[in-house]
């Protein structure tokens, strides 16, 4: 998988971030949104963004809805729900605004496959023997996406960014 040292991921895209210091360069914590309040704006987005001089938008919750839900409602949700919100989202700001998945236990969760660049997500118990295949359900396993975010070079991946999902 393609690693990322650049801060595009602060203005344009989608990520999925784990890392609490990435989220800090961001946002502070009164500017995050709710997976609610996200779902909410579909369809009638702020002119101005929360984040990052009006460049971002940082929700949290999307593990805990998965985690409410079985593996095969997850993935439906997911694909549905999410992804259409996510593409509104994208259409909206016409690719120039970043949209950030806070997701804090995100790194324990997120299974990568070196081999194909697949990305797994780990379903909570009673499920935790059970993985999503959130790249094929989310980006359709585009492989040029996405790339692990680096704080500095040698760091821990922080999160996962793409570009623009179709």
């Amino acid at each position: 998988m393609k690693q990322l040292l650049d801060t595009v991921w602060q203005r344009r895209g989608t990520s999925w971030i784990w890392d609490e210091e990435a989220r800090n360069q961001v946002c502070v914590a009164r500017e995050v949104w709710s997976l609610r309040q996200f779902v909410q704006a579909v369809g009638k987005w702020p002119e101005d963004l929360p984040s990052n001089g009006n460049n971002t938008l940082v929700v949290a919750g999307l593990e805990g809805g998965l985690d409410l839900l079985t593996p095969e409602d997850a993935e439906t949700w997911l694909g549905d729900s999410m992804k259409q919100a996510t593409l509104s989202f994208q259409d909206a700001y016409d690719g120039q605004a970043a949209l950030i998945f806070w997701l804090p236990s995100g790194q324990g969760r997120i299974k990568f496959h070196p081999a194909t660049d697949s990305v797994e997500w780990r379903c909570a118990a009673p499920h935790s023997d059970r993985l999503l295949a959130f790249g094929r359900i989310l980006w359709g396993e585009a492989n040029e996406y996405p790339q692990e975010i680096l704080l500095r070079e040698g760091s821990k991946p922080a999160g996962l960014f793409h570009l623009r999902i179709t």
